[in-house]
């Protein structure tokens, strides 16, 4: 195939052209010569080499991608950062009631009324039984003792049972005591040596179901204080000052003192399991609070902890901790101080 040919331009023609040309400052025509023919020479230049990226740190290795504070293994022995693996552990959720401890001087009052009231029945039982043997004696009583001595020991009799019932109606019909009222509980009860606390739930607190154990704390009670256990439970009159359920709960080796307020907590729930966070471990920023873990070696990460459920030895947390995960108990602190303020190292 040939290639086609095009007419030469002519002279009037190219004359145009040049006029043209002519017609553009001196400067710019200049210009456009230059880049004309530096074209080629712009196509066919290579493009310079990239510098290498600086060579990363010890700590930009240790956690790449990573959020938290990595530190070397002498910062740590520095910083004085000791690390707990978390314990496996399984914790029913709990609602919160209040207890009040019983006066011993109400407890003794009811035992010594019992006592009474149970030998004055004695007595008068036992002379109504003399009488009747004597009957049909020369020594027999006259009709009108024996007829006392029958009213007496009715009268008596009476006595011990409304004794028996009034204190059956304060301490609850389902008592330890029910069917003993020489019982060495109650015994234990009036000299001091146990506890009675009276615990009430708000209503719905429990919903159906009522405790079989129960767990008490003091109000002021500080951070790894041990809390008070009862495994002794039974239902109580309810409190008309607060609507809801109330119970008895038997306490036994308890520091708590006589009419001392407690918080009660009873499980509402199947048992969930988790991990405890020690108390040590908890650190407080922006309103939360956050334990660090030691993601791997070096590397610490902040993570949330919910401290609603409190144990005696910590925090129990469901989520978000796996058991034996290392969790900084001492110097906590100085890692979210070294977080906060990335730029320099806490004194």
């Amino acid at each position: 195939m040939s290639a086609t040919s095009y007419p030469a331009p002519t002279r009037p023609a190219m004359a145009r052209r040049w006029r043209r040309a002519a017609d553009l400052p001196a400067v710019a025509l200049a210009t456009l010569v230059l880049c004309v023919a530096l074209l080629p020479l712009a196509g066919c230049r290579k493009a310079a080499p990239v510098a290498d990226a600086p060579a990363a740190s010890d700590k930009e290795k240790a956690a790449p991608d990573a959020q938290g504070v990595a530190l070397t293994p002498a910062e740590i022995q520095a910083a004085g950062i000791v690390t707990t693996p978390a314990p496996a552990a399984k914790h029913a959720p709990e609602s919160a009631g209040y207890a009040v401890i019983v006066t011993r001087e109400t407890i003794a009052q009811a035992v010594a009324d019992l006592t009474t009231a149970t030998a004055v029945e004695r007595q008068s039982h036992a002379a109504l039984e003399r009488g009747q043997q004597l009957a049909g004696t020369p020594g027999a009583m006259p009709v009108e003792s024996q007829d006392a001595a029958v009213r007496q020991a009715t009268v008596d009799h009476a006595a011990r049972v409304l004794t028996q019932r009034r204190v059956s109606a304060t301490f609850g019909r389902n008592a330890p005591w029910r069917d003993n009222y020489a019982s060495p509980v109650l015994a234990a009860l009036a000299s001091g040596e146990s506890r009675l606390a009276r615990v009430t739930f708000p209503l719905g607190a429990l919903g159906a179901a009522n405790p079989t154990t129960l767990r008490l704390t003091h109000l002021d009670e500080a951070a790894g204080s041990k809390s008070i256990e009862s495994n002794s439970v039974w239902s109580a009159p309810a409190d008309a000052s607060i609507p809801g359920k109330s119970f008895f709960a038997l306490l036994h080796g308890s520091d708590a003192g006589e009419g001392e307020r407690l918080l009660a907590h009873a499980p509402v729930g199947a048992p969930e399991a988790g991990v405890v966070v020690p108390f040590a471990a908890a650190v407080i920023s922006a309103g939360k609070y956050w334990c660090y873990v030691e993601a791997k070696p070096g590397l610490f990460v902040r993570t949330e902890i919910d401290t609603s459920m409190a144990m005696d030895t910590g925090y129990f947390v469901k989520e978000g901790i796996a058991p034996g995960a290392q969790i900084v108990t001492s110097s906590a602190g100085e890692l979210l101080a070294r977080e906060s303020n990335p730029g320099g190292a806490a004194d």
